[in-house]
């Protein structure tokens, strides 16, 4: 009994000191605090320049005036792989006033293998944790993939969706904007 309260009131003290180091370092510094500000929240499409799987460094300006479907996704992800043909489809369809965009935050080998067996018709960027942030920024709360955000021709963000994204869903929200 004794050795049980001499251990509880250890890990009391060990706690108490823990909360007093934070609150002593950490929520009163500014530089901190600084680092826990929330992102900033995008409602247009940011300039993004990532390399494609040639190594080439390419930039969401270079499509300006055509509807965007900006598409966060991994080789790894199964929801992602499964909407993956309906991009290419819908590429082919649209070809004149949609682009598609892939940011695959991924390992370039896995992600060109993937690309080649696949037929991707459309940009694929190879997308780093900044990527991430960013998909966050417009609308990906628990920063998970797939994540798709549809910009009109003015750049504005229409439509975002984390997790898979349906043809249906699809088709629906380019018609809206064509």
């Amino acid at each position: 009994m004794k050795t049980f309260n001499l251990l509880g009131a250890a890990v009391i003290a060990g706690l108490a000191m823990g909360l007093g180091y934070n609150l002593y370092n950490g929520s009163n510094n500014p530089v901190n605090a600084a680092e826990h500000k929330p992102l900033e929240k995008l409602d247009t499409l940011p300039e993004l320049t990532y390399p494609d799987l040639q190594g080439n460094p390419r930039s969401t300006s270079e499509w300006q005036d055509q509807v965007i479907i900006l598409n966060f996704w991994a080789t790894w992800c199964p929801p992602c792989r499964k909407e993956i043909p309906h991009f290419i489809e819908l590429q082919e369809q649209h070809k004149d006033n949609v682009r598609f965009i892939g940011i695959a935050i991924d390992d370039l080998e896995a992600v060109q293998e993937f690309a080649n067996i696949m037929g991707i018709n459309y940009p694929t960027l190879l997308g780093d944790m900044n990527a991430i942030g960013i998909s966050k920024q417009l609308g990906n709360r628990f920063s998970g993939l797939p994540f798709t955000a549809i910009f009109d021709q003015n750049g504005k963000l229409k439509h975002h969706q984390t997790g898979g994204i349906s043809k249906q869903e699809l088709e629906a929200q380019i018609s809206k904007l064509l």
